[in-house]
C-alpha cells in the first residue's frame, strides 16, 4: 500500500435540531490528520447496519473517541442510569462488536475517554457511572461553566507503570493530564493491563495484553491541543507509525 494510512473514527449519533447527524469532533480529526499523519475517515454509527469485517478491510487503524454520552449500563450488567443520562445505543452497537475484530486483525487501536470505557466493557469489565459519588475517589469531572482551555487544562497527575509501553513513550514516571469524565473503570476487563493510575487509584490507561501491536486506551483527552503537549504528540505519532506499519502488511 502506498500513501498515508487510513484511520477509521466511529461517529456519535446526535440529534441536532429535528434531525439526527453522525458526528466526530474536529479535535479528533485534526489529531489523526496532523498528529498521526494519517487520513481520518468517519464511520457512521449504524450498528447492525454495518458489515464490520467488510468495513475494516479499508482501514489501517481505529480511533475510538470521547463523547458526552455514556455506554448503556445493560452492556456491562450495571444499574439503570440516572434520569437525564445521555446514551448512544447505535454507537455502542457499532463500536463494541468492532473492537474484538480490530484486535483480531492486529490493527492498531487507540481509545480515548468513552472509547476507553468501550474497550473495558468489551473485555467484560464494568464501570462506575458517577465515580465522584464513590467514596475514596476524587471528582474527575470538568467545570462546564469554565472556558474550554480551563476545562481541558491540567487537572491531576497520573503515574505511569514502569515497564509499560506508555511509560517508555513518555520517558518519565508521571504526567499532568486533563480530566473530563464521570464514568470510570470499576472492574478491569480480562486481558487488560493497567498502564497508568491517578493519585486516588482510578485507572487512567491500559493496554490489551494479547494484542500483537498498538492497542492502548487512555481516560484523559490527549487530542486536545495535542501539538502543545509532548506526550500527546508522541502518542499520536506512535499510533500513526503503527498504522503505517500495518498498512505495509498483507492484510485482509
Amino acid at each position: 500500500m502506498s500513501g498515508k494510512p487510513r484511520i477509521g473514527i466511529p461517529a456519535d449519533r446526535r440529534l441536532l435540531g429535528h434531525h439526527y447527524f453522525h458526528c466526530v469532533g474536529e479535535k479528533y480529526i485534526n489529531a489523526i490528520a496532523q498528529g498521526a499523519d494519517a487520513i481520518p475517515v468517519l464511520i457512521p454509527a449504524l450498528g447492525e447496519g454495518i458489515d464490520v469485517d467488510d468495513l475494516l478491510r479499508g482501514f489501517d487503524g481505529i480511533l475510538l473517541t470521547g463523547s458526552v454520552s455514556n455506554v448503556e449500563p445493560h452492556r456491562y450488567g450495571g444499574p439503570a442510569s440516572a434520569d437525564g443520562t445521555l446514551h448512544d445505543a447505535l454507537r455502542d452497537a457499532t463500536t463494541l462488536p468492532m473492537i474484538p475484530r480490530v484486535l483480531q486483525a492486529g490493527m492498531p487501536l487507540l481509545a480515548i475517554c468513552r472509547g476507553f470505557q468501550e474497550v473495558n466493557v468489551t473485555f467484560g469489565g464494568t464501570l462506575w457511572q458517577k465515580i465522584h459519588e464513590v467514596e475514596g475517589f476524587a471528582n474527575h469531572r470538568e467545570d462546564t461553566s469554565a472556558p474550554l482551555d480551563e476545562q481541558y487544562g491540567p487537572a491531576h497527575e497520573v503515574e505511569l507503570i514502569r515497564g509499560t509501553a506508555l511509560h517508555a513513550l513518555a520517558g518519565q514516571d508521571r504526567l499532568q493530564v486533563n480530566s473530563l469524565h464521570s464514568q470510570g473503570v470499576q472492574t478491569l476487563g480480562r486481558d487488560l493491563e493497567v498502564e497508568a493510575r491517578s493519585p486516588d487509584g482510578v485507572i487512567e490507561a491500559f493496554r490489551v495484553r494479547s494484542a500483537p501491536g498498538f492497542a492502548h486506551a487512555v481516560q484523559w483527552h490527549p487530542e486536545w491541543k495535542f501539538q502543545d503537549n509532548a506526550f500527546s504528540r508522541a502518542l499520536f505519532a506512535a499510533f500513526g507509525k503503527a498504522a503505517r506499519e500495518f498498512a505495509r502488511k498483507d492484510h485482509v
